[in-house]
């Protein structure tokens, strides 16, 4: 819970300092490439230290969810950023 309400007040400092409006569809996207880059690698690391069948069941579930984790945490991220660009537009009139 405290990572992501810090996560959210990272995003509203992101969007409220940097001048302009930012690229939230290419922020999600960045995250999602995040995202899977990291399920994959987590995933092969658990599919070849975990023996047998288990690696092969820890490895798919485990990267699927690294995967949600990270595109969750990249929304959270990106209502942040939105939040402060409204707070931009308030208060640099």
């Amino acid at each position: 819970m405290w990572f992501e309400l810090l996560l959210l007040i990272i995003g509203i400092a992101y969007g409220f300092l940097h001048k302009g409006k930012e690229d939230k569809w290419g922020l999600f996207k960045m995250g999602a490439i995040i995202g899977i880059v990291l399920g994959i690698l987590f995933g092969l690391a658990a599919f070849f230290l975990a023996p047998g069948l288990i690696g092969i069941g820890v490895g798919l579930i485990g990267g699927l969810g690294i995967f949600i984790g990270i595109v969750i945490l990249a929304v959270i991220f990106i209502v942040g950023v939105f939040i402060g660009d409204l707070l931009e537009g308030v208060f640099r009139k």
